[in-house]
């Protein structure tokens, strides 16, 4: 994986033991970022992830220099969506659009967390990132 972000978050996971690892999880979670008003007062401009368990609603802005912004909405007490969403945001968020494409769509396997969460959510994750990618790639297109 090219991506040293993301490379960091998969190497904090692997050092550390099951039980930690469910803990870092919450962590990215609790480190999910509010909405801003222009999405908090308009969640109809969000999409939804209807792959994740719980609800999970996400928005990709790329600006003109191809920067790419993630946004993110899922409740409190869905802590482990809440946590993938966090992920993706910490790895992400203001790279530009295509270090974000080149995300393998795999990442999710590298956290080692297959053994502690069910594999639905594991697809919940592969599937926010796919729907990332492509309104990154939707968004190039109308330039």
């Amino acid at each position: 994986m090219t991506n040293p972000r993301l490379r960091e978050i998969a190497d904090d996971f692997a050092s550390v033991g099951d039980k930690d690892r469910l803990q870092l999880l919450l962590e990215f979670s609790e480190d999910l970022p509010a909405l801003p008003g222009r999405y908090a007062d308009h969640r109809d401009l969000l999409e939804p992830v209807p792959e994740c368990q719980t609800p999970l609603f996400l928005a990709a802005e790329v600006e003109p220099d191809a920067t790419v912004h993630l946004f993110f909405d899922a409740p409190p007490e869905a802590p482990t969506t809440r946590g993938f969403a966090g992920i993706l945001y910490a790895g992400l968020d203001g790279l530009s659009a295509e270090e974000v494409l080149a995300t393998p769509g795999e990442f999710s396997s590298q956290l080692g967390l297959q053994d502690l969460v069910s594999p639905l959510r594991l697809r919940g994750m592969a599937a926010m990132l796919g729907r990332i990618k492509r309104q990154i790639s939707e968004r190039r297109g109308q330039r």
